[in-house]
């Protein structure tokens, strides 16, 4: 059978899946500060998806909390959606993260969709700071990612993704990935990047220029008031790095890109360097 008779017959399959059988995950939060402690005051969810905030958090909410989303459907595949809104008050400091790596089965067609919209007040800390994004063979992955900041917000935005199985010999895989980034701050963008990748991922990312047969990939980008001053630590952070990995710094902002064709090294790389910029340990989920 040709590959456009196989296309054509995944399609027809696809459209025999009724839309309730689709998973259709959202979550909503609003987290404030109030006295110096920062606590989760509005909170919406439904489809698999949960925010939790461990209670020890809320005890020591002077030094912010931390949000864990978690996908009780163990993945997303081909026609799923997801929808996360958070909005972050003036003053707060909250951390998120997820629950494990999420992961992105096949599709016959469609694509699975996430969208990010994230608001940050003024003097607000914030980290998004997910475990890593696994691409199974075949996955059609669309993710929109907007964050609305002030000049003296400071954010902390880290992902990662890895393409593939290595362990399951997944190594020349097939798929599309679009990634989308839009950060604005006092209403002007500052930072967009548009990543689109496939359906030949593995020769893609074969050539020098790409990513030299890497099959996982991190951005890390903090924007502060005084992001720019940290770039000599980083790059001599990076200077032992097992991974490929640079660092850039420009107007408020400081961006790492790390790249490698073993996961678990990229992994270690990226906490490493996570726990540089945040002068603490990850939460404790990442362990």
């Amino acid at each position: 059978m040709s590959s456009v008779s196989v296309l054509a017959a995944t399609q027809s399959v696809a459209q025999f899946v009724p839309d309730y059988l689709r998973a259709q995950g959202q979550i909503r939060a609003e987290f404030v500060a109030n006295s110096g402690r920062t606590y989760m005051a509005r909170h919406y969810e439904a489809g698999g998806f949960r925010l939790r905030v461990p209670k020890r958090d809320h005890d020591r909410g002077a030094s912010g909390v931390e949000a864990v989303l978690i996908n009780t459907g163990g993945g997303l595949v081909g026609g799923d959606q997801g929808h996360i809104e958070i909005d972050v008050a003036a003053d707060a400091r909250v951390t998120m993260t997820t629950q494990s790596a999420e992961k992105i089965y096949g599709s016959q067609g469609p694509a699975t969709r996430l969208d990010v919209a994230i608001r940050l007040g003024a003097q607000s800390i914030f980290e998004w700071i997910p475990q890593e994004t696994i691409l199974f063979r075949d996955a059609h992955f669309v993710r929109n990612l907007r964050i609305d900041m002030t000049g003296s917000t400071r954010l902390t935005m880290m992902e990662s993704v890895v393409l593939g199985r290595k362990a399951s010999n997944e190594a020349a895989i097939s798929g599309i990935l679009r990634d989308v980034w839009r950060i604005y701050r006092d209403k002007r963008l500052v930072f967009a990047e548009n990543m689109a990748l496939g359906p030949d991922l593995a020769g893609q990312l074969a050539h020098a220029a790409t990513a030299k047969g890497g099959m996982s990939m991190a951005t890390l980008l903090y924007i502060a008031p005084e992001a720019e001053r940290r770039i000599e630590a980083v790059r001599t952070l990076l200077e032992q790095s097992p991974c490929q990995a640079a660092a850039s710094a420009w107007n408020g902002m400081l961006v790492v890109r790390f790249v490698s064709d073993e996961p678990t090294l990229l992994r270690a790389t990226v906490a490493q360097c996570l726990g540089h910029m945040r002068g603490r340990m990850l939460p404790k989920v990442w362990t």
